[in-house]
């Protein structure tokens, strides 16, 4: 059965920026959807279940920010924001609320169509590498051939881009695995200068997964290099000698 195309939702007030997005998009394959508003995204959501949403930050009734939040509660579908201002304080904000990416207007269609590309790709989970599950200790399980993150006995949900990472960390546990490194795996090549990405992720995953995430024992920072996942194998075999 042949795939069907990918679907992008695209939030915006300004007609003439959707139709800009909708060209671009459509000539390269895309099926787009449109909404002018935030009220209308979230039934556009429910109705078309899109596979990525291009969210502009300045709207009318409710803005890409307040948007975005109800977005989350409903679903995990990949965000890039869309905004007139490239502060770094907005695209902070909107990564800390969920979204995936953002773009500064103006942009190129270029641009626009590799920063799309680019999201989908990380929502394409990694296979795994192995079949067995990975019991890091007492308190973390993990198994990549499942998808699925124990802590503490509880199932831990996690969005693509943070199980991605998540996945290369473990597979090199044990070796610092450089900041370009990651952003290139993980956002991909063109992302390999964007720290503040991994920064963010690094942190999210803290939350979820250590005990003490100021205190961080599982996802280990090597500064000014990388990351490095506690070698677990090495502290096994250490109790079993």
């Amino acid at each position: 059965m042949a795939r069907t195309r990918r679907r992008i939702l695209v939030v915006d007030d300004e007609p003439r920026m959707i139709h800009f997005i909708r060209l671009n998009l459509e000539h390269d394959g895309f099926e787009v959807y449109e909404a002018l508003s935030g009220s209308l995204a979230l039934e556009k959501l429910r109705d078309k279940m899109p596979d990525l949403i291009l969210l502009d930050i300045m709207m009318p009734d409710l803005d890409g920010f307040e948007t975005l939040r109800m977005i989350r509660d409903l679903s995990s579908v990949p965000v890039i924001m869309l905004t007139a201002k490239g502060e770094e304080e907005d695209k902070i904000r909107g990564l800390e609320l969920g979204a995936d990416d953002y773009i500064t207007k103006p942009f190129s269609p270029r641009e626009l169509v590799s920063r799309v590309r680019a999201v989908l790709r990380r929502t394409e989970l990694p296979g795994p590498a192995q079949h067995d599950l990975i019991q890091v200790d007492d308190r973390l399980k993990i198994d990549f051939d499942r998808r699925e993150i124990w802590v503490d006995r509880q199932l831990v949900k996690l969005r693509p881009t943070e199980y991605k990472l998540l996945y290369h960390l473990v597979q090199n546990a044990g070796w610092v695995v450089p900041h370009e490194q990651l952003l290139a795996k993980v956002w991909g090549y063109e992302y390999r200068d964007e720290t503040h990405y991994l920064r963010l992720y690094i942190n999210y995953l803290r939350q979820k997964l250590e005990l003490d995430p100021s205190n961080p024992q599982y996802i280990l920072t090597e500064r000014g290099v990388g990351y490095r996942f506690v070698d677990y194998r090495r502290a096994h075999a250490s109790e079993k000698a």
